[in-house]
């Protein structure tokens, strides 16, 4: 992949636990299914609807509040017929050939339809849980030898490997499938884009102002240009589009008048205990408060930050018109974004709303953009 222009492609959001917000299970309008078999069934309805509204793609992601994404991926994905699953993945919790022989049988049950999305992780605390201790940095050397092993095994070669986290010796998959898989890689410290620049396929950010992502994509360029590599681009960030700008804005007022003081003040804590540079970047733009008005934490044209006061990871959202979101995202691709990854709630129903309002006015804008240029050079 490189940073040659192409039309970017559209993926949602498959909530590893209902339309909950934030891990502590604060509802913004829905409240948590019941019970796996409900779970189940609402997140093919979130895949479905993105399949039905245009999307390429679905995300869930990896953590201890979450149901493991290997398992809900692939059972969502027997449901579905076109969408490719990005699977989240930590490769400090599982050796790198079972992840490799992981992706394989996945590729191999749902005709290749996979994405790796490598989280290194931000929560020391989390980490401990699940048995790993290892500061920062070093968690970013692990993903990186982890990556060196599973990109081969995945082309069906043969794997010795002796770094300073793991040591492979004669490892292969049996008759490996040819479909290729992407991986998609998030991070916003030094030492995360080093590892993105060398490993990844596309380099994932949170949606932050334009002139932030601006100023990162050109760092992760020029790392990516000493390693002798290109990549493309994704951002992660939530919408809220209407008909009208009016409309969109009351439901952003409408979500932030249901955060209660206690609960902001719990995930906040969570967050401030992490060591995630990207997760400090959001916080900065949201800070530890609820304000008075949904109007003080816009942070840029239709950017409003108020998500990041009950969500941990991506904490901003577009906020407008449909024709006012659609342009925001088209500004979004100028930079160089060729993946996108939204959301909103309710999952399912903005799913639908959003492939039918938002993506026809991107492609439409950038299309016409397209012909135009060409247009001009022919003449």
């Amino acid at each position: 992949m490189s940073d040659a222009a192409v039309s970017p492609r559209f993926h949602w959001f498959l909530p590893p636990r209902g339309d909950a917000m934030a891990p502590t299970a604060v509802a913004v309008e829905n409240a948590e299914p019941a019970d796996p078999a409900q779970l189940m069934d609402f997140q093919t309805e979130v895949a479905l609807a993105a399949e039905q509204g245009g999307f390429t793609g679905v995300l869930t992601p990896v953590g201890i509040n979450c149901p493991d994404p290997w398992v809900v991926c692939s059972a969502v994905a027997a449901r579905t017929s076109t969408l490719t699953f990005i699977v989240a993945l930590r490769p400090s919790l599982a050796s790198a050939t079972l992840v490799a022989q992981q992706a394989d049988t996945f590729r191999r049950l749902h005709h290749g339809r996979l994405i790796l999305n490598i989280v290194t992780g931000g929560n020391p605390a989390e980490q401990a849980e699940y048995g790993v201790h290892v500061p920062h940095d070093e968690r970013y050397d692990i993903t990186d030898e982890t990556l060196q092993a599973i990109r081969p095994l995945l082309d069906g070669g043969k794997v010795d490997f002796e770094g300073r986290h793991l040591h492979l010796v004669g490892a292969q998959l049996p008759e490996p499938t040819t479909q290729p898989v992407p991986i998609f890689f998030g991070g916003a410290s030094a030492k995360a884009v080093e590892v993105a620049a060398a490993r990844a396929d596309t380099y994932l950010l949170w949606g932050e102002p334009l002139a932030d992502i601006a100023a990162r994509l050109d760092t992760v360029r020029k790392a990516a240009r000493q390693a002798g590599r290109e990549l493309s681009y994704g951002l992660r960030i939530h919408v809220i589009s209407r008909d009208t700008s009016e409309e969109a804005w009351q439901v952003a007022a409408d979500i932030q008048s249901g955060f209660d003081t206690d609960s902001v003040a719990e995930v906040q804590k969570l967050k401030a205990s992490m060591d995630s540079v990207g997760q400090a970047r959001m916080g900065a733009l949201h800070g530890t408060e609820i304000p008075g008005s949904v109007q003080d934490l816009v942070v840029g044209p239709n950017l409003w930050s108020g998500i990041g006061l009950m969500r941990e990871g991506v904490g901003t959202a577009l906020v407008g018109s449909h024709d006012e979101v659609a342009d925001r995202l088209v500004e979004y691709a100028d930079l160089g974004i060729d993946e996108f990854i939204l959301s909103s709630y309710p999952h399912r129903d903005e799913a639908l709303r959003v492939g039918r309002e938002v993506l026809p006015r991107v492609r439409e804008r950038l299309s016409g953009r397209d012909s135009a240029q060409s247009s001009a050079v022919g003449a």
